[in-house]
């Protein structure tokens, strides 16, 4: 079974692993339900449709599929910023919503992904020399 995990040394490419298979998760939630969406999108005057939820799981569809190769191929320069821009992506987004366009509050449904993007951005620039060659 262990044959199957990322075979590089530190335990950041199994970060990316654990974190693109939960985003994957959640991707599909969005597709099936605008409940998770709401959550993160809070704010009194915010209606969430089903095409808003989509969208969004359209995007962390992607992010997941671009930090599920970056587990496997953490060393390769391109898919690491690959990888540590779609914490960067992510991060501006959430910001965005939560302080300049006010349709995110913060509170459990934002402070999760937000406190996810930070870390995992933050131990990415960290770690950069140990995996990026």
């Amino acid at each position: 079974m262990t044959s199957y995990l990322p075979q590089n040394e530190g335990y950041l490419q199994y970060w990316l692993l654990l974190l693109s298979i939960v985003s994957l998760g959640n991707s599909i939630q969005s597709y099936l339900t605008t409940s998770y969406t709401r959550r993160i999108y809070s704010a009194p005057s915010t209606t969430i449709t089903p095409l808003h939820a989509r969208t969004f799981g359209t995007y962390t569809a992607i992010a997941a599929i671009i930090r599920f190769y970056a587990a496997y191929n953490i060393t390769d320069p391109v898919v690491y910023q690959l990888a540590l821009w779609t914490y960067v992506v992510a991060l501006g987004h959430f910001y965005s919503e939560w302080l300049v366009f006010r349709t995110a509050r913060w509170g459990e449904g934002l402070a999760g992904p937000v406190v996810i993007s930070v870390g995992s951005l933050g131990w990415m620039l960290w770690v950069w020399g140990q995996y990026v060659r």
